[in-house]
């Protein structure tokens, strides 16, 4: 499907825009550890290339992570603080309970920074880092991580609870979720590009299959043959923690292609359909440019990265260096 040069520039020129007002506002670079800790790049990668080896999920698991932190008070690694006598942890978030993972190997990538530059590299900056290489290696782009972000000494379980968008919610509701924190339209298709890997429980789109807004029928946006692959894999009465590829076709692959499954109907979750299927959505011409052009949605969704990872991040004396990235220091 093509698309006009104007509009495709015009997406690109907005990027662009956005891009640079959020680089210029946030105090972050990409050399920001080149004297005190040049090889974190490099040790973040090493172990999440290693922790791929084994888990084919975690890439998906650890750029989750990265998002539900930005989104809940800016990307200061809050997500990743327990639970203790002055902390509720937004892991018990409705959001993050049984689905948040990947903790283990943070706390082994922290370990292993810690061995190379002891107290320098902040939790925050270690998310940023790991989603970029849980991307890049799994065929997706690569770029200079922004870094500078300091760790919170707080958590926030309720805003958690409201500041995440849901799986369940309309178009309408996550764009705002989105523009809450200053992202756009384009910000929104591009990072739920994130979906062309990872899985879902099936408890997160089973009201799709059986009941959908309830009306005891399948969701009529949903491909019927996907339908009932779907049904196979989660039964009506199942526990719901079984678990459905986000994209059926290149299931660990950072490709463009699911948005060319969403111009098939076979978006799995119902916030991932709705950017395709809703009338007269702003959305629509995006997932066909990005559909059509993997280049053009590599390279916004790296620039949507940035953006995210920039939502109000602590610097300079604000915040901490965790030494253990599930507490606050001194606890």
């Amino acid at each position: 499907m093509k698309l006009s040069f104007s509009f495709s520039l015009a997406v690109m020129i907005t990027v662009l825009s956005v891009f640079l007002l959020h680089e210029s506002n946030a105090q972050l670079n990409s050399t920001f550890y080149s004297n005190t800790c040049p090889n974190v790049s490099s040790i973040v990668r090493g172990v999440v290339q290693q922790a791929l080896q084994s888990d084919p999920r975690i890439g998906a698991s650890l750029i989750r992570l990265h998002f539900h932190d930005c989104f809940v008070d800016g990307c200061d690694a809050s997500i990743l603080l327990d639970n203790s006598g002055t902390i509720q942890s937004e892991k018990d978030a409705g959001p993050n309970t049984n689905s948040t993972r990947g903790f283990g190997v943070v706390d082994n990538i922290k370990t292993a920074v810690e061995n190379s530059c002891s107290g320098v590299v902040s939790c925050a900056d270690i998310l940023a880092l790991a989603a970029e290489s849980s991307v890049s290696l799994s065929g997706g782009p690569s770029w200079s991580v922004l870094l500078g972000r300091r760790d919170s000494r707080t958590a926030n379980q309720g805003g958690a609870n409201t500041s995440i968008p849901s799986p369940f919610e309309g178009l309408s509701s996550i764009t705002s979720k989105f523009s809450a924190v200053g992202l756009n339209i384009t910000d929104l298709v591009a990072l739920s590009g994130a979906h062309t890997f990872g899985r879902a429980q099936c408890r997160l789109f089973s009201n799709r299959l059986y009941n959908f807004n309830n009306t005891n029928n399948p969701d009529p946006t949903l491909n019927s043959t996907y339908l009932t692959t779907l049904r196979q894999t989660c039964p009506q009465n199942g526990s719901g923690f079984a678990l459905a590829n986000l994209d059926p076709t290149t299931v660990d692959t950072f490709d463009n292609n699911y948005f060319s499954n969403l111009q098939n109907n076979q978006g799995l979750l119902q916030s991932d359909q709705e950017l395709f299927s809703t009338n007269g959505a702003a959305t629509v011409s995006i997932v066909n440019t990005f559909s059509s052009s993997q280049s053009a949605f590599f390279q916004n969704f790296v620039a949507s990265m940035i953006n995210m990872g920039n939502i109000s991040p602590l610097t300079g004396s604000n915040g901490e260096i965790r030494s253990d990235c599930k507490k606050v220091n001194g606890s």
